[in-house]
């Protein structure tokens, strides 16, 4: 044991040395005034571990072992381009032959994401194929009362919930997962 510790600790000053060598910037080189100047040689990568790579390779995702799953998207933007990345995230996940079938969603939308459960807005026929595939729609009450909006201005098959945050919360200490896009 007393030969033990020396030699654990010359492993880890090693290993801080390496990654200092590793890290550490190279000074760039003065600017030339002469146009003929040649380029600084290029650092040569070294090859990939073969064994990592040939296990990397053969990796095809986590085996899904469970036989059910939960996960709650958060939506809270109102950038288009997020919203319709977290829709598709979450038809891309209701498709993962691995969780067919295991799989149970749900959509926390609140702040400015309440855009998406308007009525009349571009995301509603993503919305409505969530809806029929199972997920759980779900709009902050606090929100709509915010953005002055009543239960008439939203699509009819979302459910109204107090708090948005306190939804994730209260899922998150159930055990389902978070995904916030």
């Amino acid at each position: 044991m007393p030969l033990f510790r020396p030699l654990l600790a010359a492993l880890f000053i090693g290993a801080a040395f390496a990654a200092n060598a590793q890290t550490t910037p190279t000074p760039a080189p003065a600017a030339s005034t002469s146009p003929s100047a040649p380029a600084p040689p290029a650092i040569p990568l070294t090859p990939p571990n073969a064994a990592y790579a040939a296990k990397a390779a053969a990796f095809q995702g986590a085996p899904a072992t469970k036989s059910h799953y939960r996960a709650v998207y958060q939506l809270d933007s109102d950038d288009p381009r997020l919203i319709s990345q977290t829709l598709h995230n979450m038809k891309n996940a209701l498709e993962d032959p691995r969780l067919k079938g295991k799989l149970e969603l749900e959509l926390v939308v609140f702040s400015r994401g309440t855009t998406v459960f308007k009525k009349d807005q571009p995301y509603e026929a993503d919305v409505l194929v969530l809806q029929q595939a199972g997920v759980i729609l779900t709009q902050c009450a606090n929100s709509m009362k915010a953005y002055k909006l009543t239960k008439d201005d939203m699509l009819p098959y979302i459910s109204i919930v107090p708090t948005g945050n306190g939804e994730l919360i209260l899922r998150q200490t159930e055990g389902w997962a978070i995904v916030h896009p």
